[in-house]
């Protein structure tokens, strides 16, 4: 499933346990009396200020669109990571069942797909327990993997040659090495994992917010699948980070992440470093560059939101989106008044049907001509011919609508 930095598998039996202490993963949180503690909590504390304020500063049927051109935007920079390039108007092209005649970018547009279907999931509160669940982890991985294309489904040894099969929801039967670290033997993941689901299993809100960090990392650590692990993470964070800051979905850290990936990088290389003396935690690992990775992960959600919240401002959202429209209009490419539609939806989250001639004031006639347009033009969206109205976010005009949300195409 990626091209880049492929890890080292070595031939392996699946039910080999060498017997490794589960303290080997441990710390799992920052212990309350770390000193970098402060730093946490306070920065846990401005997160969750901003993203409430950016929550509710937008009407839910905007919010709702929003969310959906978001999950395109992660799907995309998560991607990136991992090495594959799919545009988000490539992506929102598979959602529409448009595929490319070329095998591998199709195969790509799959991939992409799959990694939406699974983040629209936890977004419409389909996970059953906590993020960090082994259900709902093995749930993420089954759930992106059973989508894949055949050949994504393959990784190779890089030493051998031989390819490995992907299986869906199950745990890897071979050794690796990432970068330096050996993750535990595959008979101990079970363990492993059991002691990482009790860990984050009941949280305070500081903790709730600053584990998506630290369990981040922990997951990495164990690598518990063959591939597909940093996808899984991502969305796993994504998922802890919603349920504690109640996000709707409006902004992702993958962004920042791809746009720091070097950094990122080097964070998870420091977390696999033992502990360094005894000012440096009490458990196996150090918890220094844990507390270090967090403040890293924290400041990027914050300058994601804080980036988010200057794109939907609504004085600026208006006049770039009236702006588009007026030239569309003058194009003949929009119906005259169709600046109005879009504007009362901005201010109102959607806008019944029935309401709008008389906002237009209009012929029935002339005011399903405007709302046929926008609909055709993907500006606007409805669940039926008959529900309200409501604003969409289509990919190809993100340029426009909301600049520096991803590269042009």
């Amino acid at each position: 499933m990626s091209d880049v930095e492929p890890d080292k598998i070595a031939d392996m039996q699946a039910d080999i346990d060498r017997g490794e202490s589960i303290g080997l993963m441990e710390p799992l949180l920052v212990s309350e009396n770390s000193a970098h503690r402060q730093d946490l909590a306070d920065l846990a504390l401005d997160l969750t200020a901003k993203s409430t304020g950016l929550s509710k500063s937008l009407p839910a049927g905007v919010t709702e669109a929003l969310s959906s051109l978001v999950r395109s935007m992660n799907c995309y920079y998560s991607n990136l990571i991992e090495g594959h390039d799919t545009h988000p108007i490539d992506i929102e092209r598979a959602l529409n069942d448009d595929y490319s005649a070329d095998t591998k970018k199709r195969d790509l547009q799959l991939e992409a797909r799959a990694h939406i279907t699974v983040q629209r999931l936890i977004d419409e509160d389909g996970l059953e327990n906590k993020p960090t669940a082994q259900d709902n982890i093995l749930n993420i991985h089954r759930r992106f993997c059973e989508l894949l294309p055949e050949d994504l489904l393959w990784v190779e040894n890089p030493d051998t040659g031989e390819r490995i099969k992907v299986i869906p929801a199950e745990f890897r039967q071979r050794d690796v090495q990432v970068g330096r670290h050996v993750a535990v033997s595959p008979g101990a993941l079970p363990r492993f994992m059991k002691r990482f689901e009790d860990g984050y299993a009941r949280l305070g809100r500081v903790d709730a917010i600053v584990s998506a960090a630290s369990a981040h990392h922990r997951l990495l650590w164990m690598h518990p699948f063959l591939d597909g692990n940093g996808r899984v993470a991502r969305l796993m964070s994504y998922a802890m980070l919603r349920d504690a800051l109640n996000t709707g979905g409006i902004w992702s850290i993958a962004r920042g992440l791809a746009r720091n990936e070097a950094a990122y990088k080097k964070h998870l290389e420091a977390c696999d470093q033992p502990r360094r003396g005894d000012r440096d935690g009490r458990g196996n690992l150090s918890e220094a560059t844990l507390a270090g990775f967090a403040k890293f992960f924290l400041t990027t959600c914050i300058d994601q939101v804080e980036f988010m919240e200057s794109l939907v401002q609504p004085d600026r959202l208006r006049n770039r989106i009236l702006i588009w429209t007026e030239e569309e209009i003058r194009a003949d490419a929009l119906p005259p008044k169709s600046g109005a539609v879009l504007e009362a939806i901005l201010y109102r989250g959607e806008l019944p049907r029935g309401g709008v001639p008389a906002l237009l004031g209009a012929t029935e006639r002339t005011a399903r001509r405007v709302t046929s347009a926008l609909l055709e033009r993907g500006v606007l969206t409805s669940k039926t011919t008959r529900a309200p109205l409501r604003l969409a976010f289509p990919a190809a005009l993100a340029g426009r609508w909301m600049p520096g949300l991803f590269p042009e195409k």
